[in-house]
């Protein structure tokens, strides 16, 4: 059996959990950053396969099921959570942001309590949390209201966040939302002090998209429907004065060009990212080439699994260059400053 790219470090300086663990960006990152995972969970079973050879574990499955006591304790809390609408049935706007009908009702039923009561009953030095960037503008700011107030009422931890976009680290428009939050009374720091790089440290130096785009991909050329249906499509929107629409990479690419965002649907028509190809259709981007455009190096990291899903897989992933640099800076927090 061939080794595991990423085997668990011997040596480390902190601890973590990794929920909502897809294929292993988190545990990337925080491995890169001097980590050692104590445990994981990811209820999908393809991202499961893709973990397990990764990694060399297959992450627990629903993590509403996992007993929180039987998780092992941490430092470090990592989740790229699922953002499902938060559930605040009954309760009046007017009565929305107030305490009257308490946290669990308005966390429960989502998988934000899940990361909460984890939380509560491990009690870890630190969090990083993950999700889109309209986490906070979702249901007119209540959503991101809710997850705030539980974080640093209810749970008393002392959280700061950004929206980084992974462009700095890698050539792909992708804005995200990180949360870091510090237990007060294991970690001396202020909201102030928590610091969220949205700049790769100094001598970083981001892959060029020119240099992931192979010069050609013959097997992945849109099919000439596909390709009808997404003109008249951008057509249409462009009629209605919206900019909707695929959106191509033309040659030749230039420097410091970066690509739309990939999501999980890329696989369906590629219509985010095609790239020209002249006197013929466009193409989608190969695996290698998705997944490049997340961090991830070809040469190491693994697909087991259909092409359809390493594109969902990666669609659904993070830019784990710009989580390891947040992970970095967690480090040096929990170094210098744990009581």
């Amino acid at each position: 059996m061939n080794a595991i790219p990423y085997p668990p470090p011997q040596q480390y300086d902190f601890t973590f959990i990794d929920l909502f663990a897809g294929i292993g960006g988190f545990r990337l990152a925080f491995q890169n950053a001097g980590g050692k995972s104590l445990f994981s969970s990811e209820w999908d079973r393809f991202a499961q396969q893709t973990y397990a050879v990764n990694f060399g574990e297959i992450p627990y499955g629903d993590i509403r099921k996992i007993d929180a006591n039987e998780i092992p304790s941490h430092d470090v809390l990592c989740a790229g959570f699922p953002c499902q609408p938060f559930s605040l049935a009954g309760v009046s706007k007017k009565n929305s942001l107030g305490k009257k009908h308490g946290f669990e009702d308005e966390t429960q039923g989502t998988l934000f309590f899940d990361i909460k009561r984890i939380l509560d009953a491990k009690r870890p030095k630190a969090f990083m949390l993950e999700n889109v960037k309209n986490l906070t503008s979702h249901d007119k700011g209540r959503t991101f209201e809710v997850i705030r107030r539980t974080l640093e009422e209810e749970l008393g931890y002392v959280i700061n966040w950004k929206v980084v976009d992974g462009a700095a680290w890698v050539p792909q428009h992708r804005e995200r939302i990180f949360i870091v939050g510090y237990d007060p009374a294991q970690v001396e720091i202020t909201r102030e002090e928590i610091h969220i790089p949205d700049q790769p440290e100094a001598g970083y130096r981001r892959r060029e998209l020119k240099d992931i785009i192979l010069d050609e991909a013959a097997d992945h050329t849109l099919g000439s429907g596909t390709w009808e249906t997404l003109k008249r499509h951008k057509a249409h929107h462009a009629k209605a004065g919206n900019g909707f629409g695929y959106g191509i990479i033309t040659l030749p690419i230039k420097k410091g060009q970066v690509t739309r965002t990939i999501s999980a649907r890329y696989h369906k028509d590629g219509a985010e990212i095609l790239i020209e190809q002249p006197g013929n259709r466009p193409r989608r981007l190969t695996v290698s080439e998705a997944m490049q455009l997340q961090g991830y190096d070809p040469e190491t990291f693994i697909f087991p699994v259909s092409k359809t899903q390493a594109y969902r897989q990666i669609g659904n992933s993070v830019a784990w260059p710009a989580v390891a640099s947040c992970a970095r800076e967690m480090a040096r927090v929990l170094k210098e400053r744990t009581r």
